[in-house]
């Protein structure tokens, strides 16, 4: 178990130079944008316009913060996120397009390297002690509103914006918020042709 703490967190240009992200966590270890297997990371929206194009890429993209956005994604009917909606995965080697809804927002943004890694988000609003069950492959919890205490042997405590990171292990874990919070339980796998 591992606690990656907000203010350590890298922040980096954009792919495409339109913005700053802020990277929570990525694998390998220092991989760069064109070589990783998965990356994890926020961002802040300011302007509408184009998404980066991530060649064999799967995005799953949620809005943390702000009115929201209209995403039009090649072949698909546009889609609306805001704070409130479901994790929306797309594959993020289409042409996409961001519109603000309002002013600006902060997304949170998982990707994972397809026919190597799969992920999936989850979003879990939380008001009182909840059981998280980790998986075998890296499962990443990031409390978004509050703090969380994680009740192991040892108690951990999270603060917003802190990730715990499990690696290859299933266990149960026990959270719980300080009041009503929102947590991603974010569960990355190998897959089975790269395993």
């Amino acid at each position: 178990m591992r606690i990656l703490r907000a203010a350590g967190y890298r922040v980096m240009p954009w792919k495409n130079g339109g913005g700053t992200t802020t990277e929570i966590a990525v694998s390998p270890d220092g991989a760069g944008l064109e070589d990783f297997d998965w990356r994890i990371s926020m961002a802040r929206v300011e302007t509408s316009g184009p998404f980066s194009s991530f060649a064999g890429i799967d995005r799953t993209l949620s809005v943390l913060e702000g009115d929201g956005i209209m995403l039009d994604i090649a072949a698909r009917p546009p889609a609306r996120l805001t704070p409130a909606s479901a994790p929306l995965p797309f594959p993020g080697d289409v042409p996409t397009r961001a519109t603000l809804m309002g002013g600006p927002i902060t997304d949170l943004n998982v990707m994972s390297r397809r026919g190597c890694i799969s992920h999936t988000v989850e979003r879990l609003p939380v008001s009182g002690e909840v059981e998280i069950r980790s998986t075998d492959g890296t499962t990443i919890i990031l409390p978004v509103g509050g703090g969380v205490t994680v009740l192991t042997d040892t108690a951990a405590s999270l603060r917003p914006l802190d990730a715990l990171v499990l690696d290859q292990q299933s266990q149960k874990l026990r959270l719980q918020p300080e009041g009503h919070e929102l947590i991603f339980v974010i569960r990355l796998r190998v897959t089975a042709a790269n395993g």
